[in-house]
């Protein structure tokens, strides 16, 4: 099972940038989709979620109508559009897989890097 994101880099204050995961070893289509934020000296973040269809989305409301999480269950990745950003979404940002059925699977990328700085 590898969970692979890409995407990440140095970006201004008001850029933008798109993060992708990459999935193989599972079933991608059966599983709900996360992507998780930790900055330093902080707990980790839910910042979006996708349900395995991709009909549902939800989002932190720090991050509401700035980012768009997305996904292609045909070539298995998801991917995160991040627009406007801003300092405050400074942080290492993890793609996470997740389905319950008796008990939990749970999948976690290695993290990439973001930061937003001028």
């Amino acid at each position: 099972v590898q969970l692979v994101e890409s995407g990440g880099g140095l970006v201004q204050p008001g850029g933008s940038l798109r993060l992708s995961c990459a999935a193989s070893g599972f079933t991608f289509s059966w599983f709900n989709m996360k992507w998780y934020r930790q900055a330093p000296g902080k707990d980790r973040e839910l910042v979006a979620f996708i349900s395995n269809g991709g009909s549902t989305t939800t989002y932190a409301d720090s991050v509401k109508g700035r980012f768009t999480i997305s996904r292609d269950n045909a070539k298995n990745t998801m991917s995160l559009q991040m627009n406007s950003l801003k300092p405050e979404d400074t942080a290492v940002y993890y793609c996470n897989a997740v389905r319950v059925i008796g008990q939990v699977y749970e999948y976690w990328g290695q993290g990439i890097q973001v930061t937003v700085s001028s």
